[in-house]
């Protein structure tokens, strides 16, 4: 009997790591099926508005808003070009990059400062546009540029400009 006793033992303990495998795998199976995904912000789904910022003095506030239907990713920074002629894009301002990718639900906004000169930049010049990309996963230019007409008819840019990461709000994106 002790033995009739432990082989049914056995082969229920095994049915019940057998059961509880395939439970675990089905749990993550539906995990898998219902992660969503997200799109890459582009000009394409997003709103662009440049506006002249109130404080501190020679910065300007890039602001996209997802028009799009679904998530979007403001990956890195925005590549910006300071006039129809410009030789480079902006620099990007390493010190403003957040702990994570900004994400936008539709109708959400990401924020870049743009500090357009100081008195140690270089040479310099009153633009009118300002040409924006918006970078993919790889740093890469994502979708096509967008122009936009400058504040006040044109801003002054010299060498020192730069621009920030993209940032959730508007405080982070002036702090720097």
């Amino acid at each position: 009997m002790r033995i009739a006793t432990r082989s049914t033992s056995r082969a229920t303990a095994s049915a019940l790591v057998a059961v509880a495998a395939l439970a675990l795998v089905g749990v993550q199976v539906g995990t898998a099926t219902a992660a969503t995904t997200t799109a890459t912000c582009t000009t394409a789904n997003t709103k662009l508005t440049v506006t002249e910022a109130p404080r501190p003095i020679n910065h300007l506030l890039l602001k996209a808003t997802n028009t799009g239907t679904t998530t979007c990713d403001a990956y890195y920074a925005p590549v910006l070009r300071a006039g129809a002629d410009a030789q480079a894009p902006l620099a990007w301002f390493e010190e403003s990059k957040p702990q994570a990718v900004v994400t936008l639900k539709p109708g959400q906004s990401a924020y870049a400062g743009i500090l357009t000169s100081s008195p140690d930049g270089e040479g310099g010049a009153t633009e009118k546009t300002l040409g924006v990309f918006f970078t993919d996963r790889q740093a890469n230019g994502a979708g096509k540029e967008k122009t936009l007409n400058l504040p006040n008819g044109g801003v002054y840019f010299n060498s020192a400009a730069t621009v920030t990461y993209w940032q959730d709000n508007a405080a982070d994106a002036l702090a720097w």
